[in-house]
């Protein structure tokens, strides 16, 4: 088979050969159909991974190819997922009180083991998450991470229909989770910077639209009751920092984005609104699958730039640079 792999940190994205794997206990292995390309892919190249050669990936979508012993959850040709939650231990304290998203001990997909740059992908069976038919593989494979996130992160934020919901940012995070905070029921603001903007927040079904460059984010927020919750899915923490001001009383701003430099908070801002950050994770493989029934069922869909598995590096490359709009997805034809 083709794989794509970082031979070692630091190194340059190449194609080589491999041998299928044999398909151990437990697990089965999925014939790849198309792959999301996430900014975290950066990670084993900057030598994050647990080991090398490495291939990385944790957006994925296929088909099932063979199943391994003991798997009978599963059927061959099952349409199936696969996230950064590559299968957990059931061992450590964070599996015995079902918390298997903060598994330290086991698989995580891309990172300490190999990921979807590739033609198969082998995998536990508690990692897949079934994809609706509605999906096809190219708009099920960015809602295994970049869907997930937003999808999870505004669900579990103690927000209510008709709570107004504030997203800053429509990148490739920001575009589904202003899907999802529509079709959710919230009374949605997008923020973003430039006037140029509002029109395609309004199509993503955004009643209200701040431009950051030209308002006053927080007095706006406001002006419109004071946000439950605010979901930052940019980069840039004076952008998610300015919104704390606007937030209804013990609103929350949850950060899906990660800056390189910290949030500045201020404790009495907290204090006075008896508000609170939380930072989100994605989630686990029942989680995904919530996520693609939702997106199935609502018409939640990510927008997508398509690259064949052989150029995955000029794909990777344009994802990094910021110039995509809104995900890249590695297909296999």
């Amino acid at each position: 088979m083709k794989a794509v792999q970082f031979a070692a940190p630091g190194a340059s994205l190449q194609i080589v050969e491999r041998d299928i794997p044999d398909v151990p206990r437990g697990h089965v292995l999925v014939k790849v159909a198309a792959n999301g390309i996430c900014h975290s892919d950066s990670m084993p190249a900057a030598g994050m991974a647990s080991s090398y050669p490495r291939t990385p990936g944790h957006e994925i979508a296929g088909t099932i190819e063979t199943l391994g012993e003991g798997v009978t959850q599963w059927t061959q040709g099952q349409r199936v997922g696969v996230g950064w939650f590559g299968g957990a231990c059931f061992e450590c304290e964070s599996c015995r009180r079902g918390d298997f998203v903060s598994c330290q001990v086991g698989k995580v997909t891309g990172l300490t083991a190999d990921g979807g740059y590739a033609e198969y992908l082998l995998a536990p069976a508690d990692a897949l998450a079934a994809i609706p038919d509605a999906l096809s593989f190219a708009e099920a494979a960015p809602l295994m991470c970049a869907g997930v996130t937003t999808f999870n992160g505004l669900r579990h934020s103690g927000a209510r229909p008709g709570d107004l919901v504030a997203v800053v940012g429509l990148g490739g995070l920001g575009h589904l989770g202003v899907q999802f905070a529509a079709k959710m029921g919230f009374e949605t603001v997008a923020i973003a910077r430039g006037a140029e903007k509002e029109s395609f927040a309004r199509e993503l079904g955004a009643h209200h639209y701040i431009d950051s460059t030209t308002t006053d984010v927080a007095a706006e927020l406001k002006r419109l009751g004071g946000a439950s919750v605010v979901l930052a899915t940019v980069t840039d923490a004076q952008a998610m920092s300015v919104t704390i001001s606007g937030l209804a009383a013990r609103g929350r701003l949850v950060v899906v984005g990660v800056p390189h430099e910290p949030l500045s908070v201020s404790a009495a801002a907290l204090v006075m609104g008896s508000s609170s950050v939380a930072g989100h994770a994605s989630g686990t493989a029942k989680d995904s699958e919530d996520t693609l029934r939702f997106a199935a069922l609502t018409g939640v869909r990510p927008m997508v730039e398509t690259y064949p598995l052989e150029k995955a590096a000029e794909g990777f490359d344009r994802m990094m640079s910021g110039r995509a709009r809104f995900r890249v997805v590695l297909t296999n034809d």
